[in-house]
Formats: C-alpha cells, structure tokens, sequence
C-alpha cells in the first residue's frame, strides 16, 4: 500500500509528495554545525519516492561539507528547510518531518542522533 505525504514549507509555495511505503522511517536529529542550529528532526526516504510538486523555483541550495556533497534545500521566502541530500547515503534524502501538517514532532520523545560533527 502506497502511502502518500505532502510535505510544505511555511508559506505553502514549496510542496513535496512523499511515498512512505512503511510510514516515516530513520528518524534522527544531527549535532553537525548546520543542523545543531535548525534543531529539525529529519527521517530518511529514496530518493525516487521523494517529488517537487510545486515550487521547485523556490528552492535554495546551501552546500557545505568537507566536499560540499551535502545539499540542504529551503525555501526562498519563507526560509523552511525541506529536505537534504543525505550526506551518508546519496541514494536517499532526509526531509523535515515537521513539514508533514499532521504530524506533532513533540509527541517524539527519543530521537537517535546521527553524530554529523566531524563532518
């Protein structure tokens, strides 16, 4: 069973469809410098069940990283990161939990984190 998501950034211009085929899966924070700061809590998903629906030209790329591999997308007008080329693992992306509406992030009260200071 197929089991779509839309994921928005806060001004509703930037909309993702995501296949959750098993739900939410890999939910992490990271302690990296970029990501101690946003404090999101993200969750893993392949890229092909991953697709822009909307506002793909209201995206912004930040790369950063010892090569630059890691792609973090937000929003240009409201500036809600979305989601993020895994770092680990460029077959996935991690995206912002919190940008699913229906779901209440402060409900999670253990979330692994991934040790992204080194990076």
């Amino acid at each position: 069973m197929n089991k779509i998501e839309i994921l928005t950034c806060h001004c509703k211009e930037v909309q993702i469809e995501l296949k959750l085929d098993n739900g939410i899966e890999e939910m992490v924070r990271c302690n990296c410098s970029l990501c101690k700061r946003r404090g999101y809590i993200m969750a893993n998903i392949k890229l092909e069940n991953l697709k822009i629906i909307k506002g793909k030209d209201k995206l912004s790329v930040y790369k950063f990283g010892k090569k630059q591999h890691a792609e973090h997308f937000f929003c240009k007008i409201c500036g809600i990161y979305t989601h993020h080329r895994s770092y680990t693992n460029p077959k996935n992306y991690e995206y912002n939990v919190a940008c699913i509406d229906d779901i209440d992030t402060f409900k999670f009260k253990y979330i692994q984190v991934y040790d992204g200071e080194k990076l």
